[in-house]
């Protein structure tokens, strides 16, 4: 790995752990603001998701050499969490490397008086590589949270939701070859067109479960490919588009998106409506609402109407109006952890409380804006009980109107298989999707 690779790194983990950046925007900003061949580019990505995978197993290992981690220089405390995680899980990087790097841009960084601490740390921990006092799975919670870099209270939460074995499972569960999920805008290209599209790319390619769903890897930069750009075809993952395709989006039908940015469902909707009809895309940041914009611009799509608007604020002139609503709720993105690890490290027990009560606010209000015989389909990307079943089985018994819907035949069974009478729960370990939960309800 190359000096400059090793310096993108560092500066992605700073956005990610010092200034809660996302660790994939953050990654893409960096490869647009520096040349890196191929390789490079594919070691900075496993050297930024493998440190914040493992951070928590990192930071035990490198706490018997430090005083105060906590006091550190946060550059620095970032550093030595890279350069031990060469050093612990990257056998091709020599450890000598790592540690000379480490040292080499603590100096660059102007840091030239820790050096020694960067270099006697790291040297440290390699000769004390064996003796590390790693948990013991007979200390349970506390194993998992350190071994598997979750935090304890979140650990304690899912033993709880799901008992011993299957939070382990959902604990334990990484994902060996990440793919990126795409799919063909229709309003532009057939299935057909897109697979010989694709074939040319030399990507290797996947069928999903979802019909339209090809998994792409060997991707590194798809925002740049010019397909993408010309807007023959979407990211979007399987949860994402199960939830979107659980409204039954039909032509000329009147749908609010209510939390939309970036538009991924928006999108899917508006192309099910082949230009008829009308989807509102609503979300309260007006930047957000801009890659609304951006997205319907980018894959020609006419009857997308954004706007900058609280969704949890009720606006009479829109109530009775609309054949389905969608919600796809503000949540703690537990759903999401296996492919953004930085989700994990941010989330708190007052903030799940937090969204809790802005998911109960949106349903209540929202619902209102479904007509009589219309669809009103709640989701996140939570697989927190408290953000899903919870929620709509507390707003169903305040809200006798509402029954619940089985989801539509065009989900595929396999990821169906699940659905009971509070919805459908996806698990990332179980169905190889996001952690989606959605339900579909219908207005009597």
């Amino acid at each position: 790995m190359s000096v400059t690779a090793r310096r993108a790194a560092l500066g992605v983990l700073d956005r990610v752990l010092t200034e809660a950046g996302y660790s994939s925007l953050s990654l893409d900003d960096m490869f647009r603001g520096i040349r890196l061949d191929p390789r490079d580019k594919r070691l900075v990505t496993k050297l930024v998701y493998t440190t914040l995978e493992n951070l928590y197993r990192i930071d035990h290992a490198l706490a018997p050499f430090l005083e105060d981690p906590d006091s550190l220089e946060p550059r620095v405390r970032n550093l030595l969490r890279m350069g031990a995680c060469q050093i612990l899980f990257m056998d091709r990087i020599p450890d000598s490397a790592a540690v000379n790097e480490a040292v080499n841009i603590t100096r660059d960084i102007g840091l030239e008086s820790l050096t020694g601490l960067v270099n006697g740390v790291l040297r440290s921990l390699i000769r004390g590589l064996h003796d590390i006092a790693w948990p013991s799975e007979e200390e349970g919670a506390r194993y998992l949270s350190v071994m598997y870099s979750y935090p304890l209270w979140l650990v304690e939460l899912l033993r709880q939701a799901y008992g011993e074995e299957e939070a382990q499972r959902i604990i334990k569960y990484r994902v060996s070859d990440p793919a990126v999920t795409i799919r063909p805008n229709l309003m532009r290209t057939t299935a057909e067109q897109f697979d010989a599209l694709l074939a040319a790319k030399g990507w290797r390619i996947r069928q999903g479960m979802m019909p339209m769903a090809r998994l792409a890897e060997g991707v590194l930069s798809i925002a740049d490919d010019l397909d993408f750009a010309g807007g023959l075809f979407s990211i979007q993952g399987e949860g994402s588009m199960a939830a979107a395709e659980a409204v039954g989006a039909r032509r000329g039908m009147r749908i609010l998106d209510c939390c939309a940015a970036p538009g991924g469902k928006t999108a899917y909707l508006a192309e099910q409506m082949q230009e008829t009809g009308r989807v509102y895309a609503w979300d309260v940041h007006p930047h957000r609402v801009d890659l609304i914009y951006a997205t319907a611009k980018r894959l020609r799509l006419n009857n997308i109407r954004p706007a900058a608007l609280d969704a949890s604020v009720f606006r009479e002139q829109h109530e009775g109006t609309m054949d389905a609503v969608l919600i796809d709720a503000p949540c703690s993105g537990t759903g999401v952890m296996h492919s953004k690890p930085e989700i994990k490290y941010n989330i708190t027990p007052e903030g799940v409380t937090a969204l809790c009560a802005l998911q109960d606010q949106l349903l209540s209000v929202c619902s209102r804006y479904v007509k009589p015989g219309g669809v009103l389909v709640y989701a996140t990307c939570s697989i927190l009980p408290e953000e899903n079943t919870v929620r709509t089985q507390a707003f169903l018994d305040a809200h006798p109107e509402f029954t619940v819907d089985r989801l539509p035949d065009t989900i595929p069974d396999a990821l169906r298989r699940h659905e009971t009478g509070l919805g459908l729960q996806l698990m990332p370990h179980r169905d190889g999707t996001e952690g989606f939960y959605m339900i579909r309800m219908r207005r009597q």
